[in-house]
């Protein structure tokens, strides 16, 4: 399948070099999903800006990235959640049986903690209904703050644009990133 917008090609403008080069950190070229956005450099800009991959997160690596593997693994961004997995999921001391639990499991799993459960069904609750059940909200809650709860809304949505915008496009994966498990 190819995709369907074709990425926009070097020379960048200038304040879109600058961040891809910060984004790559120069280990590989850049990715699809940015050179792609790079066509229309306000989006491009407006798409960095509400990034949520700052040292500030309330959730630390770990949990963020719990978030955005199930998020992007339950809307079947192979591309998103793949890029994830290889960049961020040694950082965030995610198991193999975690990293496959997060695209096929679920928060039933042995491998995860009662936080990570909990952070899991609201996951699955967002992603089905856009809601959270008060039974699910109030086991959230046990282990988040109120500001941790928005980031983990925040979150979610953030990143079932991205798949929204991966799949639509038929973003090619990246031939280093993962593949979701058979």
């Amino acid at each position: 399948m190819s995709a369907r917008i074709i990425p926009a090609v070097p020379p960048f403008p200038e304040k879109v070099q600058q961040k891809l080069d910060f984004r790559a950190r120069g280990t590989r070229p850049p990715l699809v999903l940015f050179t792609t956005l790079a066509r229309n450099e306000r989006l491009f800009h407006m798409f960095f800006s509400g990034s949520l991959l700052d040292p500030g997160t309330t959730l630390g690596v770990r949990l963020r990235e719990i978030v955005i593997d199930r998020i992007t693994a339950l809307s079947g961004s192979e591309y998103e959640w793949g890029v994830h997995v290889a960049v961020f999921g040694q950082e965030a001391g995610l198991t193999e049986e975690q990293i496959v639990s997060t695209a096929k499991g679920g928060a039933a799993d042995d491998c995860w903690s009662p936080q990570e459960k909990a952070l899991i069904a609201a996951c699955d609750e967002l992603h089905a209904s856009s809601d959270i059940s008060d039974t699910t909200w109030d086991e959230l809650k046990k282990y988040f703050s109120d500001d941790q709860a928005i980031e983990i809304l925040m979150l979610a949505g953030r990143y079932k644009v991205v798949s929204y915008l991966t799949n639509a496009i038929r973003m090619p994966l990246e031939t280093w990133a993962r593949r979701f498990p058979q």
